[in-house]
């Protein structure tokens, strides 16, 4: 039995025993069961809005899957068809585990990175002021032979 009719239940109830209106008690019951009535349409109402707002959620729901899975499949196509050839000019770049090293120049304060090959030759020349700049790579601790 839903609410609405429990409520129409007591007012039958209510019109049936002939409760005095007049009296305190009836008085009290009589408006109880109309309070009561006024209760049970205001749930029936919002189980009325509750639907519809469950039925547009349903919807909404529907429609973000709908997005999400064309979505998806754009970026395969993206990932596909653009990242691979990004990849394989990445490839031609890769320095692998090359060392780079921050050398800062004594005459204009510019940091240079300076790579294994470089130091190698034992001079570079700084691009901001033209300074050359020499490296000496021989180690401090080896003991010079006779």
């Amino acid at each position: 039995m839903t609410l609405s009719e429990k409520s129409a239940y007591l007012k039958g109830l209510r019109d049936g025993l002939k409760l005095d209106t007049e009296t305190s008690e009836g008085k009290l019951i009589s408006a109880i069961i109309d309070m009561l009535s006024d209760v049970a349409e205001n749930v029936s109402d919002l189980e009325d809005v509750v639907d519809c707002i469950s039925d547009e959620l349903d919807c909404i729901e529907e429609d973000l899957d709908d997005l999400d899975e064309y979505l998806s499949e754009e970026d395969d196509d993206f990932e596909d068809e653009d990242y691979e050839d990004e990849d394989d000019e990445d490839d031609e770049y890769d320095f692998g585990d090359e060392v780079i090293y921050e050398v800062k120049c004594p005459a204009c304060g510019e940091v240079i990175n300076i790579d294994e090959e470089m130091l190698d030759e034992g001079s570079t020349i700084c691009p901001s002021c033209g300074e050359e700049l020499e490296f000496d790579m021989e180690d401090e601790n080896e003991v010079p032979e006779d």
